[in-house]
């Protein structure tokens, strides 16, 4: 993304018209279809030139809150954070790299996190660390079983 195009215009008709493009009703059908996709990388998709990766965030946001499945959303989240930051999975032991690795996961997750969630996706990172999953863990999306359970859904 170049210039500031991402800012410029109707960003919101922009992002869904790339998605409808593409195939998808929706900007969570576009990005469930994507797992571990980052942020970056789902936006471009969409439009390297001008979608930025918290405008596909916000959007996805709106959509979650909307369905009632923010847990959900960010859950997935937490996959595509743990795709860019552990590319082979949870470590087999936390050395001072892997323990950074991590946390730098973890810490994004919870920086995307908006406010509602954000002491239960704490609490979630906390029983991570407490009680690490087995080595090379890999959740392949929001409906992973231990993330269900760190995290389970809460909206009716």
């Amino acid at each position: 993304m170049s210039g500031g195009a991402a800012w410029r215009g109707n960003i919101k008709a922009r992002l869904y018209e790339r998605v409808r493009e593409s195939g998808y009703d929706s900007l969570t059908a576009f990005a469930e279809a994507r797992p571990t996709a980052s942020l970056v990388a789902l936006a471009g998709e969409l439009g390297a030139d001008d979608v930025a990766g918290v405008q596909v965030f916000s959007g996805l946001v709106a959509e979650a809150e909307r369905s009632k499945q923010l847990t959900r959303l960010l859950r997935g989240h937490f996959v595509r954070e743990l795709y860019a930051c552990l590319p082979n999975g949870w470590p087999s032991v936390l050395d001072d790299d892997a323990r950074l690795e991590v946390a730098i996961a973890l810490g994004n997750w919870f920086a995307h996190t908006p406010e509602t969630h954000k002491e239960r996706v704490d609490r979630a990172g906390d029983a991570l660390l407490a009680h690490p999953p087995p080595p090379g863990w890999q959740p392949l999306g929001p409906d992973d079983e231990l993330l269900r359970t760190l995290l389970p859904d809460e909206e009716a």
